[in-house]
C-alpha cells in the first residue's frame, strides 16, 4: 500500500485557485470601500464597547455613566476625529476600565498617523492609563504581569494599525510603479511607431518617389517623340498618373513624418556596387566616378547611395536634358559624394514636390557625423555630402 501511495503522482494545484483568491480579495476590497460596509464596522465596533461598559453600568454612578456613552461615541468619530476619540476613551479606561473602546481607537489612531513621535505619546499614555486604574499602583506581587499587560494593550493595537497602514501604503506604491510602467510601455510603444514612420516615411520617398519620377520622365519623352496618337494619349494618361501618384506619396510621406523621429533603418538596403546601376538607369546623361573602399561601414554606404539617387531625381525633375556629373571619392578620414547637374535644356518638369528628400538627407548626414551642402551652380545645381569615414569592422 505504501508503495503504491508512494507511486501515484503529486497534485498540482490548480491554477484557479490563484485567481480564485485574488477574486475574492478585490471582491472584499471593493466590498469595504461601501459606505454601508464601514456603517456596518462602526455598529458592531460601537456595540462591542457598549456591552463591555453596560454590564457594569448597574453600579456606576452618574458621572462614570457619562464617561461610558462618552467612550461608545469615541469610537464613532475614530475615522474622521481620532484624535478627538482618543481624548474621549482615555477618560472611561483609567476611571472605570473599559477595556475595548481605547484599543479600536488606538488602532485607528495609528492606521491614519505616519509620525512617530505622536504615537510613541498615544501609547505611553495609553500604557500609563491601563497600569494605574482609579490612579493606584497595582500591587507589588502583581506588577510584573501587569506591565506586561499594559505594554501588549498600548503596542498591540499601534502595531497592527501600522502594518495596515504601510500595506495600503506598498499597494498604493505598487499601484503608482504599474501606471507608470503602464505609461512607460506606452511611451516605448509610440517611440518605436514614430521611428517606424520616420523609416518608412525615408523609404518611400528615397525609392518610390525615384521610381514614379523616372515614369513620368520616360513617359513624356514618349508623348513628345511619338508620332502615334494613341500611344501620346497612352503616354499623357501614364504622365498624369505619374504625378498624381507623386502628389499623393507628397502628402503620406508628410503624414507619416508629422510625429516622425529619425531612426537608423534595419531593412536591407543598396549599397556602392548599385551606384553604376543607378546612374545607368537614370534616363540622363550622366558620368559617375567612384574611388571608393570596399570595406565601408552599411550605414555610410546607404548615404551615398541615396545621395546620388537624390541628385539624379532632383536633376531629372528640375533640369531635364542637363548633363550630370557623379562623382563619390575616399579621403584618409571622409567620404565626399557631389552630384553636380548643369542647367536643363528642356522646360522643369511640373511634378509636386515634398521638399523632404534634402532633409533626409542632412538627418543621414547629421546621424553619421557629417554635413550637406546644397546650392545653385554655374547655372545648375550642386549637392554635396561629406561623412566620416567608417569601415564595416569600425
Amino acid at each position: 500500500m505504501r508503495d503504491a501511495a508512494e507511486s501515484r503522482p503529486r497534485e498540482t494545484p490548480s491554477p484557479a485557485a490563484p485567481s480564485a483568491v485574488a477574486s475574492l480579495r478585490r471582491r472584499f476590497a471593493e466590498i469595504r470601500h461601501r459606505w454601508w460596509f464601514a456603517l456596518l464596522v462602526d455598529v458592531v465596533l460601537a456595540g462591542a464597547a457598549f456591552v463591555d461598559v453596560a454590564v457594569a453600568v448597574g453600579w456606576w454612578s452618574p458621572f462614570e455613566t457619562t464617561l461610558a456613552v462618552v467612550a461608545v461615541a469615541g469610537v464613532l468619530l475614530r475615522r474622521r476625529l481620532p484624535w478627538v476619540a482618543f481624548a474621549m476613551v482615555l477618560p472611561g479606561l483609567v476611571v472605570d476600565a473599559m477595556t475595548i473602546a481605547t484599543p479600536i481607537v488606538l488602532y485607528a489612531l495609528s492606521v491614519r498617523t505616519r509620525r512617530v513621535w505622536p504615537m510613541v505619546v498615544a501609547g505611553a499614555v495609553t500604557f500609563l492609563c491601563f497600569l494605574l486604574p482609579d490612579w493606584q499602583m497595582p500591587p507589588l506581587d502583581y506588577l510584573a504581569p501587569s506591565l506586561l499587560y499594559a505594554l501588549m494593550y498600548a503596542a498591540t493595537p499601534i502595531a497592527l494599525g501600522a502594518l495596515v497602514r504601510t500595506r495600503h501604503e506598498l499597494s498604493d506604491r505598487l499601484a503608482d510603479l504599474s501606471a507608470a510602467r503602464e505609461a512607460e510601455r506606452r511611451r516605448d510603444e509610440q517611440d518605436v511607431l514614430r521611428g517606424e514612420r520616420a523609416r518608412i516615411s525615408r523609404e518611400m520617398h528615397d525609392v518610390v518617389s525615384h521610381q514614379v519620377s523616372l515614369i513620368a520622365v520616360q513617359a513624356g519623352a514618349l508623348q513628345v517623340a511619338s508620332a502615334d496618337p494613341t500611344a501620346q494619349q497612352g503616354a499623357r494618361v501614364i504622365r498624369s498618373l505619374a504625378v498624381r501618384t507623386l502628389d499623393e506619396l507628397r502628402q503620406m510621406v508628410g503624414v507619416l513624418r508629422a510625429e516622425g523621429v529619425v531612426t537608423p533603418s534595419e531593412a536591407p538596403q543598396p549599397t556602392i556596387e548599385d551606384l553604376p546601376r543607378l546612374v545607368e538607369e537614370s534616363g540622363m546623361d550622366a558620368t559617375l566616378r567612384t574611388h571608393l573602399p570596399d570595406d565601408l561601414a552599411p550605414a555610410v554606404q546607404r548615404a551615398v547611395y541615396r545621395t546620388v539617387q537624390e541628385g539624379l531625381t532632383n536633376a531629372r525633375k528640375h533640369a531635364p536634358g542637363a548633363r550630370v556629373d557623379v562623382s563619390a571619392v575616399a579621403t584618409t578620414t571622409t567620404i565626399d559624394v557631389v552630384v553636380c547637374n548643369s542647367s536643363g535644356t528642356m522646360d522643369a518638369l511640373t511634378l509636386p514636390s515634398s521638399g523632404t528628400g534634402l532633409r533626409g538627407l542632412r538627418e543621414r548626414a547629421e546621424l553619421l557625423g557629417g554635413h550637406l551642402e546644397a546650392s545653385p551652380a554655374d547655372g545648375g545645381f550642386r549637392l554635396s555630402v561629406s561623412v566620416p569615414r567608417r569601415s564595416a569592422d569600425a
